[in-house]
């Protein structure tokens, strides 16, 4: 029997399994459609689909740079960390973000669409769930330009070559020699990795969260009974503290644990001769943000049963 794409498609239609595997199981079973589906469930590679309901909160974050002044980064989510450690993922995680790098892909849509050799990103994706049994997925993409300067990276907690588990790219404006601008941004991601800064500058802080911050400030001081310019000063410090808590400019360099962060860039900038800007930063945590439901099996199987308890 001629193994056509249409027949390849139902075959995958019905397993939910990656479409090199459909046509393996073709191949393997001379185009026959029953015997490719029982291939396939024999090899364990029919339940992709089924595993796409499941929480997939651990896995990797990617990063690649293209030349000096580009770079991406991609966080792909596995259900456990047995699977992150897989040198398969891993391999596959650092084949997508290069991908994403070399690329103008802005969204997860069309980086599932695209192809690493001949093979579309989305049936790699639903291989891999076949092969290591989890649910996998891509959850997002971001990538950084600049025209003159650099895109540094960084990566913490290294699995392997360029993926880990928290990730940070930031980019820097300036003419200055790139492999020291390369070198200042690494150390500046590592910072931005420890510290982790909501904002670029005191500018860049949302005029509704500041006032937000005033609003408590006011309620926790409103019963003081302090004269006005008093709790003025008071507001005036604790917003400090709030810009040096989450703005990036003002927070308190950790690498020397003494000058802030502006402070640090102003000093490089006078160190190599021209002026120096931190324009962007972008971080990446595993898993940050997806709330994983915790399931009590006994529970679910009685619901499933009715509320049975005999």
């Amino acid at each position: 029997m001629e193994i056509t794409v249409n027949l390849i498609r139902a075959i995958r239609e019905k397993t939910g399994a990656g479409m090199t595997s459909c046509k393996k199981a073709l191949v393997e079973c001379n185009g026959n459609f029953d015997e490719a589906v029982d291939w396939l469930r024999k090899k364990g590679l029919a339940a992709a689909s089924q595993k796409a309901s499941r929480v997939a909160i651990d896995g990797l974050i990617g990063v690649a740079s293209n030349g000096y002044s580009s770079a991406a980064m991609v966080e792909v989510n596995t259900e456990t960390d047995f699977v992150a450690k897989n040198q398969k993922f891993q391999s596959f995680v650092f084949d997508v973000t290069v991908h994403c790098s070399i690329s103008d892909i802005t969204s997860i849509d069309q980086l599932l669409n695209e192809k690493i050799g001949d093979v579309s990103i989305r049936d790699r994706t639903n291989d891999l769930i076949s092969v290591l049994g989890e649910n996998i997925g891509i959850r997002r993409i971001v990538r950084l330009d600049v025209k003159t300067g650099v895109v540094a990276s960084y990566i913490h907690n290294t699995a392997a070559a360029r993926v880990g588990k928290i990730g940070v790219l930031v980019s820097i404006e300036s003419t200055a020699d790139r492999p020291k601008l390369i070198e200042f941004g690494k150390k500046l991601a590592m910072h931005i990795a420890a510290s982790n800064p909501k904002y670029l500058n005191i500018d860049s802080v949302p005029s509704v969260e500041l006032e937000h911050e005033k609003s408590i400030l006011l309620e926790q001081i409103r019963d003081s009974n302090r004269p006005t310019d008093v709790v003025n000063k008071m507001i005036e410090g604790r917003i400090r503290k709030f810009y040096e808590e989450v703005v990036l400019t003002e927070q308190t360099y950790v690498i020397d644990g003494k000058k802030n962060v502006a402070e640090v860039v102003n000093d490089f900038s006078e160190e190599v001769g021209v002026p120096v800007k931190v324009s962007t930063f972008e971080k990446f945590v595993v898993g940050e943000g997806i709330e994983k439901i915790n399931t009590d099996f006994a529970a679910e199987v009685q619901s499933l049963a009715g509320g049975c308890k005999c």
